[in-house]
């Protein structure tokens, strides 16, 4: 079935940082001052639930539906569908399945918004473990549904499809239909269902070692002034402009990853596992077809990214060459990858700059849109804004049907924040239009089209933001951030997807995933990538260890095509193409994604998407050599 995100969150197969938004590149920011506690923050800079739930209605709607399922959701209770089952039978069937799944949503969201705004708080956390826990009993007790749906006979299922009755389903049963050869019988649906869960464990092993239990230490910069180096901090050391504090914070890192090598290993290989016993349970060739063909996304979608970027890597050798002789380096060490080439830009902008600049800067999406964005930042609450004690890291945009969007940012007036809030108001914009469009069932827009709005959006504000420039430094500055962003999200996860394929076709030919192998595979693709002017050692490629996305089942591949949509369609908006990009921001899950975007203008089974983003980075490259070559 063609899930929406918020199905992949709530079963623990992506956290709800990544499931929405690609700030796996934005490190949170640490703050040197004293952080707030949630109590402390001003009311007009947080986001508002009260429009949403207040905790008391939360709490109802939670014991009535806690009620439903210590009954054991009476308005689903199993039935066989047949010949003689009507067209109004089963459409009874899916309202009562779908209103249970808006009102499950409404309680998971809340609650994940609540624990989002202090994960110490002990209430927030139970309120969120039992949204969680309601919606597996929900998946359990609704197993059946699809299963026995697709018992009807093929020929009277094509009827009840063309039946006015079942016209607001006909999607849906579409979607059934094509993965009929996929979906097992309803005991065994159960099974795979109460299976779920405990198909998260590596994930979530991985999870509680990475952000709990490993200790990184001190490190020292070059005037041997010690750093407390965590998770968080590491991004900005490697943006610093000290190689030793660079040096020694990745390192450190990666160090003590390799100590625990053979633990995370066996957790990507236990992972890994667990992805081809569904493949083969669910008589998939591959793994990679398991995780593509339900979203009816062909693997030739895959394999052409990975091809044409293969048969396409000089412009990136240059980059890595342009970044050796610019830093003075005899090579590049993956410390040295978001080393500043220019001095960085210590302009601060306020919360209320940051908006403006984004709204403007989505001008050619029009003045509705504009108006409804400027309406969601400044008025509606829609962005809980600054950082308190507790608090998630990172940013994402949230929300559901029936509720607004909400954005969670730990804003620091940075231009990378600037930034960040554009990419978010992107989804939201998104999901906004999606849900007023759509009906519930149909407005959940998939993971593959998840990254295109946001960005679009940050694509138009860097834009923005270059054709103001003043000064050459500031144009270089820009420069560097866009590059390094298509670096980061294109070339770099289309890596990670190439390592993720390569290991699941050893496992698949019975090839033991061992530490030494992986690291020999993701070490030969760090050369391939970053070419002659990469110095590779074994803590980059012990880097795989690291990297959190490898649990999340052929995930990563869709930052790539995303942003090559993306890049693709703000050519066709310029062109004067924007009622077809609108159209696809409102179609939310209404058809195969693959479907939507082609109609917008980018058809992802062709290489033109690529291509054309391989061109893209091509071009801003010359231009930042340029800049380089004007003297002052």
């Amino acid at each position: 079935m063609n899930k929406s995100l918020f199905t992949y969150v709530l079963l623990g197969l992506i956290p709800i940082g990544y499931g929405y938004s690609t700030d796996q590149n934005k490190e949170a920011n640490i703050a040197e001052e004293r952080i707030m506690n949630r109590a402390e923050v001003k009311e007009e800079t947080k986001w508002d639930l009260t429009s949403f739930f207040n905790r008391n209605e939360w709490e109802e709607k939670l014991e009535s539906l806690l009620s439903e399922a210590n009954n054991g959701f009476t308005k689903i209770k199993p039935v066989e569908f047949s010949k003689e089952t009507t067209a109004q039978e089963l459409r009874e069937t899916l309202t009562s399945f779908f209103d249970y799944m808006r009102n499950l949503e409404m309680i998971y969201v809340y609650a994940h918004l609540k624990h989002d705004e202090d994960i110490s708080a002990t209430p927030n956390k139970e309120a969120y473990e039992k949204a969680r826990s309601l919606y597996h009993q929900f998946q359990s007790a609704s197993s059946w549904i699809e299963p026995s749906i697709l018992q009807i006979d093929p020929a009277y299922f094509e009827e009840l499809l063309a039946d006015k009755e079942l016209s607001t389903y006909r999607f849906y049963l579409t979607q059934l239909r094509d993965q009929k050869e996929h979906i097992l019988g309803s005991e065994h649906e159960r099974i795979m269902s109460l299976a779920a869960r405990m198909q998260g464990t590596a994930s979530g092993a991985f999870s509680s070692l990475a952000n709990a239990d490993l200790d990184f230490g001190m490190i020292e910069d070059k005037e041997g002034k010690k750093h407390h180096l965590t998770q968080g901090s590491y991004g900005k050391f490697m943006k610093s402009k000290d190689r030793i504090l660079r040096a020694n914070a990745f390192n450190k890192l990666h160090k003590t990853f390799l100590t625990f090598e053979n633990t995370i290993a066996e957790l990507i290989h236990g992972q890994v596992q667990n992805h081809l016993f569904n493949a083969k349970v669910r008589s998939y060739k591959s793994c990679v077809e398991a995780a593509l063909k339900p979203h009816h996304i062909p693997t030739s979608v895959y394999h052409n990214l990975l091809d044409t970027i293969s048969n396409n890597l000089e412009p990136l050798h240059r980059y890595i060459s342009l970044r050796k002789e610019r830093l003075g380096l005899e090579a590049i060490h993956s410390y040295d990858m978001y080393a500043p080439l220019i001095e960085t830009s210590d302009k601060k902008y306020t919360f209320d700059e940051a908006c403006d600049i984004v709204i403007e800067s989505v001008a050619p999406l029009g003045e509705e849109y504009q108006a409804i964005l400027r309406k969601g930042l400044k008025e509606d609450h829609w962005v809980d804004i600054y950082e308190n004690k507790g608090k998630r890291s990172g940013a994402y945009s949230s929300g559901c049907y029936d509720s607004h969007p909400y954005i969670l940012m730990n804003f620091q007036g940075t231009l990378n924040d600037v930034l960040t809030l554009s990419h978010e108001a992107g989804h939201s914009m998104n999901t906004y239009l999606s849900n007023q469009k759509q009906s519930y069932h149909d407005a959940g827009y998939t993971i593959f089209v998840a990254e295109v709005a946001s960005t679009f959006n940050e694509q138009l504000t860097y834009e923005y933001l270059y054709n103001r420039a003043e000064t050459k430094e500031e144009r270089i500055f820009l420069l560097c951030q866009q590059i390094g962003a298509i670096r980061a999200t294109f070339f770099r996860q289309a890596q990670f997807a190439e390592f993720e394929l390569k290991i699941h076709e050893m496992a698949e030919n019975h090839v033991p995933l061992t530490p030494d192998m992986m690291k020999k595979v993701y070490g030969e693709l760090n050369q391939k990538y970053y070419g002659p002017d990469f110095a590779g050692t074994e803590e980059a490629s012990g880097e795989y260890l690291r990297i959190p996305h490898f649990y999340y089942n052929f995930y990563v591949y869709q930052y790539s095509t995303g942003i090559a949509a993306a890049l693709t369609l703000v050519e066709k908006v310029k062109e004067g193409n924007l009622i077809p990009y609108l159209d696809f921001l409102a179609a939310g899950g209404s058809d195969y994604s693959i479907e939507i975007l082609k109609r917008a203008g980018a058809d992802m089974s062709s290489v033109e998407p690529i291509e054309k983003t391989l061109n893209v980075f091509s071009n801003l490259l010359e231009k930042l050599e340029k800049e380089f070559e004007i003297k002052d």
